[in-house]
C-alpha cells in the first residue's frame, strides 16, 4: 500500500499539469499550428527545393508555382518548406540540448553547493555577459554546419535556464525525499536524476518550449546575417535575407518565409506560455 501511495504522489504533479493544460485553448491552438507546420515541412521539405524551372524565372504566384519562383526558377513554396524544416529541426535540437545542459548544471550546482556551485555559476555568469554575435562571428565567420549551429545556440541559451533550475534545486534539497535518499547512500548523480529532475519536469518542459522558440529566432537571425546555415542549404533566415532587398517589388520572395517564421515562433511561444501558466496555477 505504501508503494502505491508513493507512486500516486509522484504521478500527481504530472496529472495536475495535464488537467491545467487540457482546458487551455492557446496551448491547443499552438500545438495545432505546430503540427500543421511540421507535417507540411516534412511533406514538402525534401529535394524539390533544388529543382529549377528555367521557363519561369522571377515569376509571381501562379497555378504551377503557388508562391512564385526565384531568379533561378526555384519554387518559393518548396524553398519555404525546406527552410521551415531546417529552422524547426535546428530549433528543436538546440532548445533540447540547452535545456538538458541547464538541467544538469543547475541541479548539481544547487544540490552540491560550495566550490562546485561557485565554479558552475561563475561560468554561467560569464556566458550571460559574453556577446553572442561576437562569439558566433569568431567561431563561424562564414557560416556553419547544422551541428555547429545547434552547439552555438545551445551554448548561448542554457545559462538562464540553469539559474532557474539551481534556484529550484536549492529549495528541494531540504525536502524529506532528497534527505532520505542521501541518508540511504544514494550518489549525487542518482539523487539528481531520480529525485531532483523529475520534480522539476514541469519547469524544464516550459523552459524547453521557450528555448526552442528562442533557438528558432536565433538561428534565423544568424542565417540572416550569414553566420548560420551555409549555402547551398537554406533556412527561413537565409530566405528572408534573400527576399528582403526586393520585398516591395517581388513580395512573393519575402512574405512566405517571413510569415512562416512568425507562425512558427508564435505557436512555440503559445505552448511555452501555456506551460508557464499551468505551473503558476499548480
Amino acid at each position: 500500500m505504501t508503494g502505491l501511495t508513493h507512486a500516486m504522489r509522484r504521478a500527481e504533479p504530472g496529472a495536475r499539469l495535464r488537467r491545467a493544460l487540457r482546458g487551455d485553448k492557446a496551448v491547443a491552438g499552438g500545438l495545432l499550428v505546430l503540427a500543421a507546420l511540421g507535417l507540411a515541412a516534412l511533406a514538402r521539405g525534401g529535394d524539390g527545393w533544388r529543382a529549377m524551372d528555367l521557363t519561369a524565372l522571377h515569376e509571381g504566384p501562379s497555378p504551377r508555382h503557388w508562391f512564385g519562383t526565384t531568379g533561378t526558377g526555384r519554387d518559393v513554396l518548396a524553398l519555404t518548406m525546406r527552410g521551415l524544416r531546417s529552422s524547426l529541426l535546428l530549433g528543436l535540437a538546440a532548445g533540447a540540448a540547452a535545456t538538458a545542459v541547464a538541467a544538469l548544471v543547475g541541479a548539481f550546482a544547487g544540490l552540491v553547493g560550495g566550490p562546485l556551485d561557485r565554479l558552475l555559476m561563475g561560468a554561467t555568469d560569464l556566458l550571460l555577459v559574453l556577446p553572442g554575435v561576437l562569439l558566433v562571428a569568431v567561431v563561424a565567420p562564414e557560416g556553419a554546419a547544422p551541428a555547429e549551429v545547434v552547439l552555438l545556440l545551445a551554448l548561448l541559451l542554457w545559462p538562464l535556464t540553469a539559474r532557474a533550475v539551481r534556484a529550484q534545486t536549492r529549495s528541494l534539497r531540504a525536502r524529506e525525499f532528497v534527505l532520505a535518499a542521501a541518508y540511504l547512500g544514494a550518489s549525487r548523480r542518482r539523487v539528481v536524476l531520480r529525485h531532483v529532475l523529475p520534480n522539476l519536469a514541469g519547469l524544464l518542459a516550459a523552459d524547453a518550449a521557450v528555448n526552442v522558440g528562442m533557438a528558432i529566432l536565433g538561428e534565423s537571425g544568424l542565417s540572416f546575417l550569414g553566420f548560420g546555415v551555409a549555402p547551398p542549404d537554406v533556412s527561413l533566415g537565409t530566405l528572408i535575407a534573400e527576399g528582403a532587398p526586393v520585398a516591395t517589388v517581388q513580395p512573393w520572395l519575402f512574405l512566405p518565409p517571413a510569415l512562416a517564421l512568425v507562425a512558427l515562433t508564435a505557436a512555440v511561444n503559445l505552448v511555452g506560455n501555456g506551460l508557464h501558466r499551468a505551473l503558476e496555477d499548480r
